[in-house]
């Protein structure tokens, strides 16, 4: 097997595992140790959207500094791959969730693991999250912690939703108390994919058994190098896509008490803010990610609330309202919603087409650096594969959001 990033092992297999959703079921895919957080969920399912819940497991033992490097460099370049993902012609609502395990700070009576963040469709506070991770220890308890995220999160019970866990870390797969085998299946049992993401040789994965537990589960493994930089192509549109993400949060108008509509602006700064603070291709193509259907805020913002909730604005006490709308008549209210979205719609579409240009400076450069090197880069192994795995299975490509 080869040796992928974290990235690219979690958007070959979302691919690949989409293969176990129904027959019937047509996709288009185009190409802190803190104490625990609170967030916003919601039912993923009302009958009008397909639903897509994963939980991701992450080793924070002392050796997995890379890995988790990875996950916060390579987080939008996953949503992008759900954002452009289409069922019956509807984008899917996403919810993601967090794991950590295998680190000493956590209480060994509770298996050395945490869930740091339930399913959830706020992206901002997952990214928080995922900043907010460092690492110690320790023993790594791999059937234990599927275990848990089976059991403690809320799935999607939509029949033809897709979930899925997908679990990285570099220690035998048969550590723990709970057997993986037994993990595993009861995993699959409630229709949830587990996708393994070994952190070594493939030598290695398999006498730990990594590739077992996803043969079980009837999900993928791969083998990753976690200390492996991930490559950022600086493009010539980053700058103005940075500015343009910077203009859309402008037209975010969230509501509720008062520090809670405080706390959803500065976290989508900060989110910003961290994105940037890897490389301007990582606040790029975060920003890409916020122009995509999948930056879903409903229940929190009133533009992405309004769409499916014509009555929300009847619903809030004038203390729930955003600063803009204090003082407005109801009509006035609506009317600036109107004129937000209106406003975001255009610099999404301004986004939207800078990142097709953004893409194809990408291909043309990752194209350059594999001819110098004489090897394939990590972009062209997963596009290639992906392609070829779609057209063989039926999908369709291209689209958008």
């Amino acid at each position: 097997m080869s040796r992928l990033t974290l990235a690219g092992a979690v958007m070959l297999t979302l691919v690949v595992s989409a293969l176990a959703v129904a027959d019937d079921t047509k996709i288009t895919i185009s190409v802190d140790r803190a104490k625990p957080v609170a967030v916003t969920t919601k039912v993923p399912f009302d009958g009008k959207r397909p639903s897509v819940d994963v939980a991701i497991l992450l080793d924070t033992s002392n050796s997995m500094d890379g890995l988790i490097g990875q996950a916060k460099s390579q987080l939008w370049t996953i949503v992008q791959q759900f954002a452009s993902a289409k069922k019956n012609g509807l984008t899917p609502v996403l919810r993601v969730a967090l794991f950590e395990y295998g680190n000493t700070r956590l209480p060994a009576a509770e298996g050395y693991l945490r869930q740091v963040v339930p399913l959830t469709d706020d992206l901002d506070k997952l990214s928080e999250s995922l900043f907010g991770l460092t690492t110690s220890g320790g023993d790594e308890y791999c059937g234990q912690v599927i275990q848990e995220a089976v059991k403690r999160l809320d799935w999607s019970k939509e029949p033809r939703g897709y979930k899925a866990i997908f679990i990285a870390g570099n220690e035998p797969f048969t550590q723990g108390p709970i057997p993986y085998t037994e993990a595993c299946k009861g995993a699959i049992e409630r229709g949830i994919i587990v996708n393994t993401i070994h952190c070594g040789s493939a030598a290695e994965g398999v006498n730990g058994k990594w590739q077992h537990g996803a043969q079980i589960a009837e999900g993928e493994s791969f083998n990753i190098d976690q200390d492996r930089a991930v490559v950022q192509i600086k493009c010539p549109q980053d700058a103005v896509i940075i500015k343009l993400s910077a203009d859309l949060n402008k037209t975010y108008l969230w509501y509720g008490d008062k520090s809670v509509r405080e706390n959803y602006a500065k976290n989508q700064t900060a989110q910003d803010n961290n994105a940037s603070s890897l490389s301007s291709g990582v606040a790029s193509t975060r920003a890409v990610a916020k122009a995509s259907g999948a930056y879903d805020n409903q229940n929190r913002d009133l533009v992405d609330t309004l769409k499916n909730d014509k009555e929300i604005l009847k619903k809030l006490k004038a203390e729930e309202l955003p600063e803009e709308l204090k003082n407005k008549s109801p009509e006035a209210c609506e009317a600036y919603v109107k004129e937000m979205s209106a406003k975001r719609a255009d610099i999404q579409s301004q986004i939207n087409a800078l990142a097709i240009e953004r893409e194809a400076f990408i291909a043309k450069e990752q194209k350059r650096l594999a001819a110098e090197s004489g090897k394939q880069t990590l972009g062209d192994a997963v596009v290639s594969t992906l392609q070829k795995q779609l057209a063989k299975s039926g999908f369709e490509t291209g689209g958008g959001k």
